[in-house]
């Protein structure tokens, strides 16, 4: 398979995975709004701002907005052109890369991503977010699952098919911790956290939805709110599908069968970083994550996730130039004098 295909393959289901989260996030952080009443400045920026942080484009919104607050913010993260993260952004882009590569995607494949960039771009949008703002993320969030289901049922499992399902579950691990990190100031620097207030758990509640992770969440551990069982099942689980362990295995699965190397062995360092990474997991507790601290615990995978984003890049994408055998350049040459003749 060629790079550049590898490489439109991988950013377009990546793009659809960060359109989908970056949803999930402005819907539940909206509703969780009408939960609180009377919050003044102070507060509302206590809220948005976090979030802004977590997309890692603080500095940016900053620079396009004097202060953050409900309206500024959503209009941020889902139709500002200039933020790279947007829905809108992400979305084109997808797209984009669909378009780079139309002879390796379905038509089914890209008749939706083609429809959702058009919804996304059109005053239909625009009044939908008006009039109902939960139901335009409930359509990027439906059309990403679709999608979904679509690279599993109509597209062919070989080469592509495993650089999607790669950028797929590297962007579902890296968006888990950052809305995982978002409430983090709510605890203590460093070890287990106790107790909880109702406000706090209102908070912690809205990042387990964040996630889709309620039902889990309850199911699991009961009606309790508490930070560490959060923590525990959005990262260490291997039941839960957008844990980051589950990603993980996902991921280090992807990448070897892209090589065909089996799971106790790697042959780049891509395979080796994520077998490292997923080994770590896999033998980690909730004590391991509290340590050090939950948000400098998650910075540390955050690097992980993108060390392993650039080994793959390094070993498939990012191919090393390699000078020609002198003779087979004057070869060369003389053939193509011959054609001139």
């Amino acid at each position: 398979m060629l790079s550049r295909v590898a490489n439109s393959l991988f950013w377009m289901n990546r793009y659809i995975e960060r359109a989908e989260n970056t949803a999930r996030i402005v819907d539940v952080n909206l509703q969780l709004l009408l939960d609180f009443r009377n919050l003044d400045d102070r507060r509302l920026a206590e809220h948005w701002v976090p979030i802004v942080q977590s997309t890692g484009d603080e500095e940016l919104f900053f620079e396009l907005y004097k202060a953050a607050n409900g309206q500024t913010v959503t209009d941020f993260l889902v139709f500002r052109q200039e933020n790279p993260n947007s829905i809108l952004s992400a979305v084109a882009q997808a797209r984009e890369n669909a378009r780079m590569v139309r002879d390796q995607v379905t038509v089914e494949l890209w008749e939706e991503i083609n429809r959702l960039y058009l919804f996304i771009r059109s005053p239909q949008a625009r009044q939908v977010w008006a009039s109902a703002p939960d139901e335009l993320c409930n359509e990027v969030k439906r059309s990403s699952l679709i999608l979904q289901g679509l690279v599993r049922g109509t597209v062919l499992e070989n080469e592509g098919w495993y650089f999607m399902e790669a950028g797929r579950f590297i962007e579902r691990a890296d968006k888990t911790t950052r809305i995982l990190d978002v409430r983090y100031q709510t605890l203590p620097e460093r070890g287990l956290p106790g107790p909880i207030n109702e406000t706090d758990a209102l908070e912690w509640v809205a990042v387990l939805r964040s996630c889709s992770a309620m039902d889990a969440y309850r199911q699991t551990y009961g009606a309790d709110v508490h930070p560490a069982h959060i923590a525990e099942l959005l990262v260490l689980s291997d039941e839960f599908p957008r844990s980051v362990r589950s990603c993980v295995a996902r991921l280090d699965r992807a990448l070897r069968n892209i090589a065909g190397t089996p799971s106790h062995r790697f042959t780049n360092n891509a395979e080796k970083l994520s077998g490292r990474l997923l080994a770590e997991l896999q033998f980690s507790t909730v004590d391991d994550i509290f340590a050090p601290g939950l948000h400098d615990y998650l910075d540390q995978l955050q690097i992980k996730l993108n060390s392993v984003g650039n080994a793959l890049f390094e070993a498939y994408i990012f191919l090393p130039y390699l000078e020609a055998d002198p003779a087979v350049e004057r070869q060369q040459q003389q053939q193509q004098q011959q054609q001139q003749w």
